[in-house]
């Protein structure tokens, strides 16, 4: 999708609106790029966004499949998110927001055969349907501790437009993760760059949310004139990619920490550097207990789901850098590692780095195009665990060869009028699903997307 501004970052695969400074999201709708004016000095905020993907890839070779393999006939799909922002000024330092969402339509092969998801919108669950549901209900509390104002874009999660320098911001409720940590102006959001799961995120960071993305949880920042702290503990859910969400924090939580810097040369080429940890309690499966237990029996395949224990314990770390090259380019890399013993999206190891250009040149200011690469890794248990036929989260083709899965990615965003985008994009996927005995898979797309 567009960037109106080079120094514009934008929301996470969720639509989360960046604070402050360069920090400003693509997607944030301003009165020239959406189809509705937003006055700048009102207490309230009602804006939206309708996005749709249309998806597909030829027949590609698979020596064999499984139960969730991405299927290797011809498909054609889409998937459509709409979301309701509202927001309401209570005071100049409190702000209270609600969100609902419609998710409809299907992924390739219902979401499942690659951790490199082709679109980081679909929900890994299609039986849940198109039922609007609640996406965010949160309550935000600025504490001023200096008199120094910092201006600050107007937005879905950001309603004042000036606030001080340093301070702590608290808040309370229902939000993505994602919302707020592990941001990257290159590629962050679904909806106007790069489309894939483990581009627009550190794939190995396990954040708690159930199958659509959410959570509830408490988010406390400090921000200060060069770099930022938060933490936010969060609810998990009963099982791993469940809907319901476990509300028993003595067995089931998670802690996320990142801190992020800013420096910024003379010639205003800024360099964001952000650091992330994680670390989470919940009911979860034993790879390697599970192909024990195969090994054992007589099972058919081993089953790490049913292995699960509560209160096993989960930790990882992300690193997240953005470079501004000029007034038109930029680029990113990301580096992810989590403990890989227990049951989780299966990456446990994932690097990327991808770059976008501004279309100034071609006298086209609101058009982007961008180019990005991801490889993502298991571990020796998990290796183990799908050659010996276990099914997993989203993959599992009865059989593996390992290998990392590999994707590359390139996009054009045009802007056609107001708050209407148009896009093309185009995938290659090596290994899919970490399998050298399948693909690889190209995978063409068509987004349209709206801010209204």
């Amino acid at each position: 999708m567009i960037v109106v501004l080079l120094n514009i970052l934008p929301l996470a695969s969720a639509q989360a609106v960046a604070a402050a400074d360069d920090s400003k999201p693509d997607s944030i709708p301003v009165d020239s790029d959406t189809m509705l004016p937003h006055p700048s000095q009102a207490r309230w905020w009602i804006s939206g966004q309708f996005n749709t993907i249309l998806q597909g890839h030829p027949s590609f070779f698979a020596r064999y499949s499984g139960p969730n393999s991405l299927q290797p006939g011809a498909e054609l799909h889409d998937f459509r998110v709409f979301t309701l922002y509202t927001g309401l000024r209570i005071t100049s330092t409190t702000e209270l927001f609600f969100d609902a969402e419609s998710a409809g339509g299907h992924g390739l092969s219902n979401g499942l055969g690659l951790m490199g998801l082709t679109n980081a919108d679909v929900v890994r669950n299609p039986d849940l349907g198109p039922k609007p549901y609640l996406a965010r209900l949160m309550i935000r509390q600025i504490v001023p501790l200096s008199s120094e104002k910092t201006d600050q874009t107007r937005g879905p999660l950001y309603l004042a437009e000036k606030v001080p320098t340093r301070r702590f911001e608290l808040r309370i409720g229902k939000f993505a993760l994602p919302d707020f940590f592990d941001l990257n102006g290159v590629g962050s959001d679904v909806h106007l760059q790069f489309m894939n799961l483990t581009i627009v995120n550190n794939a190995a960071y396990d954040y708690a949310a159930n199958t659509r993305g959410y959570s509830y949880g408490v988010l406390l920042e400090y921000y200060d004139r060069l770099w930022t702290l938060r933490f936010a503990e969060a609810l998990m859910p009963t099982v791993p990619n469940g809907i319901d969400l476990d509300w028993d924090l003595r067995r089931a939580r998670e802690e996320n920490v990142e801190l992020e810097l800013h420096a910024k040369a003379p010639t205003r080429r800024t360099t964001t550097f952000r650091l992330l940890s994680f670390i989470s309690s919940g009911n979860r499966g034993d790879y390697r207990e599970a192909v024990d237990l195969f090994l054992q029996t007589n099972s058919s395949r081993p089953a790490v789901n049913e292995t699960r224990q509560q209160g096993r314990v989960q930790y990882g770390v992300g690193l997240n850098l953005e470079q501004t090259i000029s007034d038109r380019w930029r680029a990113f890399g990301r580096f992810s590692w989590d403990q890989s013993r227990y049951e989780s999206y299966e990456v446990n190891q994932s690097f990327s780095a991808g770059t976008d250009y501004r279309g100034d040149r071609w006298h086209r200011p609101n058009d982007k195009t961008g180019a990005a690469f991801v490889s993502n890794a298991i571990s020796r248990d998990v290796q183990t665990y799908f050659r010996l036929g276990g099914i997993g989260i989203l993959i599992g083709d009865g059989g593996l060869n390992y290998g990392r899965e590999s994707i590359g990615e390139w996009y054009y965003n045009a802007h056609l009028w107001r708050g209407l985008y148009y896009a093309v994009d185009i995938q290659r996927i090596v290994d899919p699903g970490y399998n050298r005995d399948r693909g690889p898979v190209w995978v063409p797309s068509f987004r349209l997307h709206v801010d209204i």
